[in-house]
């Protein structure tokens, strides 16, 4: 149910702000990061924290508003928010704590990994993060966590330790491998299913603060070669070193299309340039920005190319391998882009990610591989149908390569079908369908990828 103009404002014990359509901040506070997701939430609740999360889970069960949440704001999907529910908002909880000694932190649901990232680094600490900053640390997290330190560490959800979670009753829960084991498997991989995360604590590891990173170039005539070298090369590197690839257009606004290759070696400096002088020495790269760097910057080098406000829609797949039939009709399919804003790109698995148990997890993507995204990105609304169309056409052109898994914070809200939801999750899909009926029988979290409870007798 929405609520209504007739529906109480006050919400009893909430203590954060409360946002309605006529408040002066109403339009920034709903927009999320996705410019093409354009919804008018009937009241917001800012926490500042867990309680003001309770009571407005409260209020919503009283009076059966729908609810959606949000962290950091990134989802593509845009499930963040909705028409005329109510949105918990929790971008105000900001609170940061770094244990250097345990090499352990925790941090609110509102964190930014950008965020994350400068507390960590001052003790030379970090954990997988999104592969940009501006990414929320929750939304990730409960995803999977793909990002450049992955092939070294696993991914996010695998550096979970314990979650402070809320759920549909009103619960608070501290869930860990010691208590409410079931769930904790559930929330490393599972989604937004099963409660709100009003607060995360990582396992952390030795990671610079100057690690080798950064961006190369090639013109768009050597994408072939480059993605075929970057193929075979990546079958040789270290746990070290985490690979993206594919065709982009330049991001500084002439939208000339380009080779890219971007690349994070978490390693010594000296062994990172050593491991990286074949991808520096092929070719004749048309821009070279690899070597040392912060480990900040590394984990803000493609925040520039993903511009809040821009309308977005992606889809991903992973690919059975990275054959000369899929480069090509990269390279092919890429000729014909509408906008000088998208790209498509590969990432590479291996490493640690790839040696955990498949049932370890919600989480089954761990075959080494890669993942391919199409990141349609357009800034004019007159363009949207014709970006979409031909996001969705180069999607079925890959087709014949599809391993048919799928990433599942890359997965478009109307794909979240029983067809999505079982290439996402794999085997897992059944597991999380008895844990969200355990959970959260009246699915009060459905704003997702959503896995339907089973009713109960």
């Amino acid at each position: 149910m929405a609520v209504t103009e007739q529906e109480p404002v006050a919400i009893e014990g909430f203590a954060g702000e409360l946002v309605e359509p006529d408040h002066p901040s109403y339009d920034e506070v709903r927009r999320v990061h996705n410019g093409l997701v354009d919804k008018r939430p009937a009241l917001i609740a800012r926490a500042r924290g867990t309680a003001d999360v309770v009571a407005a889970l409260n209020a919503a069960r009283v009076h059966a508003w729908e609810v959606s949440i949000r962290g950091g704001g990134h989802n593509v999907a845009g499930t963040a928010v909705s028409d005329g529910g109510l949105m918990i908002d929790l971008s105000l909880m900001k609170g940061i704590h770094v244990d250097p000694a345990a090499k352990t932190v925790r941090a609110q649901g509102g964190v930014l990994w950008r965020e994350l990232n400068r507390e960590t680094q001052l003790h030379g600490l970090a954990v997988t993060g999104g592969a940009i900053s501006t990414t929320g640390i929750a939304g990730l997290t409960l995803g999977g966590g793909l990002g450049w330190l992955m092939p070294k560490f696993g991914l996010a959800a695998d550096n979970l330790l314990s979650v402070e979670l809320v759920t549909a009753d009103g619960s608070v829960l501290t869930v860990s491998a010691d208590e409410h084991p079931d769930l904790f498997w559930g929330l490393r991989g599972g989604g937004g299913n099963f409660g709100v995360a009003t607060s995360l604590e990582y396992r952390l590891h030795p990671v610079g603060p100057m690690i080798t990173g950064g961006l190369i170039a090639h013109p768009i005539e050597a994408a072939g070669d480059l993605l075929r070298f970057v193929r075979d090369f990546a079958g040789t590197v270290s746990d070290e070193v985490f690979l993206v690839a594919g065709v982009v257009h330049a991001p500084d606004g002439s939208g000339t299309p380009l080779s890219a290759v971007g690349v994070c070696h978490c390693g010594p400096l000296e062994q990172g340039e050593a491991d990286l002088e074949p991808l520096i020495g092929f070719g004749s790269p048309a821009l070279n920005m690899i070597g040392p760097m912060p480990y900040e910057a590394v984990n803000q080098m493609l925040d520039d190319a993903y511009p809040r406000g821009a309308l977005n829609y992606w889809k991903s797949v992973f690919l059975s391998e990275l054959s000369d039939g899929a480069i090509d009709t990269m390279i092919e399919q890429f000729s014909s882009c509408p906008s000088p804003m998208t790209a498509m790109i590969v990432e590479h698995f291996h490493g640690e990610v790839t040696r955990i148990a498949v049932d370890a997890t919600a989480v089954p993507h761990r075959q080494p591989g890669f993942n391919l995204v199409i990141t349609g990105e357009w800034m004019d609304p007159a363009t949207t149908d014709a970006n979409i169309a031909w996001t969705r056409e180069t999607y079925d052109a890959f087709e014949p390569y599809a391993a048919h898994r799928r990433w599942l914070n890359y997965l478009p809200a109307e794909e979240a079908d029983d067809d999505g939801l079982r290439a996402v999750f794999g085997p897992n899909y059944e597991r999380l369908v008895a844990l969200k009926s355990k959970y959260d029988p009246d699915n009060v979290f459905h704003l997702n990828a959503n896995i339907s409870p089973v009713a109960t007798l």
